[in-house]
């Protein structure tokens, strides 16, 4: 039986790569002491890698394919394919920030007060790419963690990872610029891409992963109301294309049925009730494929 070879992320990307590849309807089994999960489609073979080396074996070829980050196949400079881009991370669905932070008193205010000054961080090329463009020379030097530490005592600044921000306000750093935003990709190894399988089995995976995080802010709603109700709730109700509108058994009702943004159904709820809705339903969705 043919398989594909795919690197899941082990750290901080795991938990979230484990859920949305559910979602997707994939089950991934993980054990502590073992780097290769099991998954339930023998036509998928996953192995464990750190984010920082998926690019590198994928490029390689020990790898078909892998989800891996924007930033490590940048800072990697792996010739590899990007399949597709996941907009997701640990915390949510936003890209994640690699950003350029001094202690909260230092006198740096910009990118050019760092000129001739120490910088560490774990992405040192992408780091001195960015500095290059901005025509300051610095030193780079790479840090093997406990980055935030560093910074006032052995660097003059960093360049770190954040999603929120919190933890650089917690160790009294501030901001100065965005260095890199890095979303999650699914990469392949270029001969792989080239096998019509392989490309067939990871553009599938590809689109049941897009299809699982556009759910993930997206819920569905039931309803039904009245022939007389149904254009002013129609007016109100928002929906991917068009909602399902289906004749009931009981003369002149219909049932209707939607796709909507999360977010806007706690305030959309009371409105359709006062536009007649009866026996309103919603529910959570696994995947939305446009």
């Amino acid at each position: 039986m043919k398989k594909l070879r795919i690197g899941l992320p082990k750290g901080s990307l795991q938990e979230p790569t484990v859920e949305l590849l559910a979602r997707a309807g994939f089950k991934v089994a993980l054990s502590d002491r073992s780097y290769w999960p099991s998954v339930d489609d023998p036509e998928l073979e996953a192995l464990l890698f750190h984010a920082q080396e998926m690019p590198r074996y994928v490029g390689k070829g020990v790898l078909d394919a892998g989800l891996t980050g924007k930033d490590w196949v940048l800072e990697s400079a792996s010739r590899v394919k990007v399949v597709r881009e996941l907009p997701y991370a640990r915390q949510g669905l936003s890209p994640v920030r690699w950003v350029l932070a001094v202690p909260r008193g230092s006198s740096v205010k910009s990118v050019k007060d760092l000129e001739g000054k120490t910088i560490a961080t774990e992405l040192v090329r992408v780091t001195k790419n960015f500095l290059k463009k901005k025509k300051v020379a610095a030193r780079v030097e790479f840090s093997w963690g406990a980055t935030e530490a560093k910074a006032g005592e052995l660097a003059d600044a960093i360049v770190e990872l954040t999603e929120t921000g919190r933890s650089l306000k917690a160790h009294n750093l501030r901001i100065v610029d965005t260095v890199l935003e890095s979303v999650t990709q699914l990469i392949a190894n270029r001969a792989s891409w080239q096998d019509p399988w392989k490309r067939q089995k990871m553009e599938t995976l590809a689109l049941l992963l897009e299809g699982a995080i556009l759910a993930q802010e997206k819920v569905g709603l039931k309803m039904n109301v009245s022939r007389q109700a149904l254009p002013a709730l129609l007016a109100k109700l928002p929906a991917l294309r068009r909602p399902t509108v289906s004749p009931l058994a009981e003369e002149d009702w219909f049932a209707i049925e939607t796709v909507v943004d999360e977010k806007v159904v706690r305030e959309l709820i009371p409105i359709l009730k006062k536009c007649g809705a009866q026996g309103i339903i919603e529910y959570p969705l696994n995947k939305v494929i446009p």
